[in-house]
């Protein structure tokens, strides 16, 4: 099965319901203020919607890449239930010569909220491709499960691999400026989804 097919039936068995919530991440969420420090923003592999609508009652314009067809329905009528518009985009964001020319660059935040689908020989492409989104001066935020999740098994990947360390994330970016980089646990209720004692990592990372 293709990642798109994978998530879609994710996506459809939940029915009417959105899979992780309609309310943002925590860890965005509670960074409102910063947020302001901008105007564009980007989610990647943004899901139903829940933060990139969020993002756009932020006042920000706000472009969400997702690669399944399913997820992109219900977050348009996410959207369109809060009144607020979001350019959503059908998109793998690994596909080879992604993100195109005009993209490079565009966006003051670059938000991906466990987007934790792919291993280490996929990972140093996918922040590769978030680097390239962010304008110089411009802002990565990420949220993450770190490996003792595998201990708790509320949400996220089941491959150790793919979950993230605090050493992982300052190698990726060992030439951006590091604003915030924290380590914690805390009840998360996104959802059937995520829902329980998790075991979380949050980054704000600044393009030079």
């Amino acid at each position: 099965m293709t990642q798109e097919s994978i998530w879609s039936t994710r996506y459809r068995d939940a029915g009417e319901d959105y899979l992780f919530g309609t309310e943002p991440n925590r860890f965005l969420a509670h960074r409102s203020t910063l947020l302001q420090d901008g105007r564009t923003a980007l989610s990647v592999a943004d899901g139903e919607g829940r933060n990139a609508v969020w993002l756009a009652e932020q006042g920000l314009e706000v472009t969400a890449i997702e690669i399944s067809a399913v997820a992109i329905e219900k977050a348009r009528r996410l959207a369109a239930g809060r009144h607020v518009q979001v350019d959503f985009r059908q998109v793998d964001m690994l596909a080879p010569g992604w993100p195109p020319a005009e993209m490079k660059g565009q966006f003051d935040w670059v938000v991906g909220i466990f987007i934790q689908f792919v291993g280490p020989e996929w990972r140093e492409r996918q922040f590769e491709v978030m680097q390239q989104l962010t304008r110089p001066g411009g802002r990565i935020l990420l949220q993450g499960y770190t490996p003792k999740q595998l201990e708790y098994r509320t949400g996220g990947p089941s491959a150790a691999e793919n979950l993230y360390t605090e050493d992982i994330l300052r190698e990726a970016f060992a030439d951006w400026i590091i604003e915030e980089l924290v380590e914690y646990e805390e009840d998360i209720s996104e959802g059937s989804g995520h829902r329980g004692r998790s075991a979380l990592i949050g980054l704000v990372a600044r393009k030079p």
